[in-house]
């Protein structure tokens, strides 16, 4: 236990930042904390609005890098969208997403996630692209659409 901080030494956050080269900060560690208990996608902005209100000083900025910290930290993910937006996600096993074309809010799709589901799209797509020299590591869906109000 950290006698100066209260927290224990080597947290599971803290020794991912540090994997992964990144300093462990109080700003960070706020920025995590929201974003792991968010049940939507927020934005950098969301992200920054939150924080602020525990810490006042923090800078949009800071949120910024705490964020891209928390993805190289593999903590969090980037959802980003063709029009350059992100979004971030904290939730760590495989899912789908569904995506409001019209608002750009992001959320988890109540779907079971099927690591198969590239073989039963086309049986032969990972052996052909293995081929070609593209090894396939995985795959994202994300259904689009608007809610009709």
């Amino acid at each position: 236990m950290n006698h100066t901080t209260g927290e224990t030494d080597r947290s599971p956050i803290r020794a991912a930042l540090e994997g992964a080269g990144c300093r462990y900060t109080r700003q960070r560690a706020a920025v995590y904390e929201h974003l792991s208990q968010a049940e939507d996608h927020p934005t950098a902005e969301e992200v920054y609005q939150a924080v602020r209100s525990h810490l006042p000083r923090i800078s949009l900025a800071t949120v910024y890098k705490a964020l891209e910290s928390l993805v190289q930290a593999q903590l969090a993910h980037k959802l980003t969208n063709g029009d350059g937006s992100a979004r971030y996600d904290c939730r760590r096993d495989e899912h789908y997403h569904l995506r409001d074309t019209r608002t750009g809010r992001v959320q988890d799709l109540p779907a079971s996630y099927d690591p198969h589901l590239l073989q039963k799209l086309d049986p032969t797509l990972i052996e052909r692209l293995a081929r070609e020299g593209f090894a396939v590591q995985g795959y994202r869906l994300e259904v689009l659409g608007e809610y009709q109000r």
